[in-house]
């Protein structure tokens, strides 16, 4: 029998959640995604030194700003993992633009100027916005300009409607965030996978999908457990860290499909306003604390990714290599 890995590409578009060169070659993944956490951690690994010496220099030599270096470093890293598998690849925006609709537009812009600029076309790439408002809004203005978003820390339904309403390309909820923030509050250790609050978040937003018709791909995303994933099979895509797709690479176990992708026609809903969105948030203290705190810490690992550059730019500097 083949393993749960090979059949859950059956029923599934399975996504690497890793910007490690040497998991997507193992594993054999149709997409990848990235934020600035993964590129962090990638950048740091010896078989990536070369690549990130290579944009340093590079662009230091051109006189770019450190932001403007971590934008080619993650297209940089992006670029190589186009050449790695045959589908997208996600591209994170700075998570401190989340509340400037302008700002997140203008970035999204440059980021697909830079892949373009490497030769890689904007139909391989997928921008990733954070679900906030504004993050929604700027996603409607570059779905327009054919620039797909996917619009990720997403953890209530409402998100994930005004998201799918504004006609972004994907959506990607989040199960282990939610489930640790249920253990926490209900001073849980586990739960039963059928009673996963983060699992059933993910079947809620995909079966309402379905019902409404909206086109929008849903990807779960943020799994503690081989069983969450498995738990999804049948959604529209699922990112999985290198270490579980390991684990279901050598599980020879039977694989069944949860989820259908036919669904129950129902009422159209009405229109998610400025208004409702935010007050969803509020209502719903998980999704609220959750977004906020996702938001934190993909700054926070952006800052170091950040602080590490600047390190070795004064390293080169010293050396003689460039100059500032």
């Amino acid at each position: 029998m083949s393993s749960k890995l090979e059949q859950l590409r059956q029923l599934s578009v399975v996504v690497a959640d890793t910007g490690d060169l040497g998991a997507i070659s193992r594993f054999r993944p149709r997409d990848c995604t990235t934020n600035p956490s993964l590129i962090l951690k990638a950048a740091q690994q010896p078989e990536s030194a070369g690549l990130v010496r290579d944009v340093i220099e590079q662009a230091a030599q051109a006189g770019d700003t450190t932001e403007v270096i971590l934008d080619r470093l993650a297209v940089r890293f992006g670029v190589e993992l186009t050449r790695l598998v045959p589908g997208d690849v996600s591209t994170e925006v700075d998570a401190m633009l989340s509340f400037d609709t302008d700002a997140m537009i203008d970035k999204a812009r440059f980021l697909i100027s830079l892949y373009q600029q490497q030769g890689v076309g904007k139909e391989r790439i997928l921008i990733k916005l954070a679900a906030t408002w504004e993050g929604i809004r700027a996603a409607e203005v570059l779905e327009r300009e054919g620039i797909r978003c996917n619009l990720t820390l997403v953890f209530g339904l409402e998100q994930a409607v005004a998201c799918a309403q504004a006609g972004a390309f994907l959506i990607s909820p989040f199960v282990g965030r939610i489930t640790d923030w249920y253990k926490k509050t209900e001073g849980r250790e586990s739960y039963p996978v059928d009673e996963d609050p983060g699992v059933q978040s993910v079947k809620r937003i995909y079966r309402h999908f379905k019902e409404q018709g909206y086109q929008t791909v849903v990807m779960g995303a943020s799994f503690r457990s081989a069983a969450q994933v498995e738990a999804l099979a049948g959604c529209d895509r699922l990112t999985v860290s290198p270490a579980l797709l390991a684990e279901l690479d050598q599980d020879q176990g039977v694989l069944e499909r949860q989820l259908m992708p036919e669904g129950t026609a129902s009422a159209k809903q009405e229109a998610i306003t400025e208004a409702v969105f935010h007050w969803a948030l509020v209502e719903n203290q998980m999704a609220g604390e959750k977004l906020i705190e996702g938001l934190r810490l993909f700054h926070r690992d952006y800052l170091a990714l950040k602080q590490d550059v600047q390190g070795k730019l004064e390293l080169l500097s010293h050396s003689g290599v460039v100059t500032r």
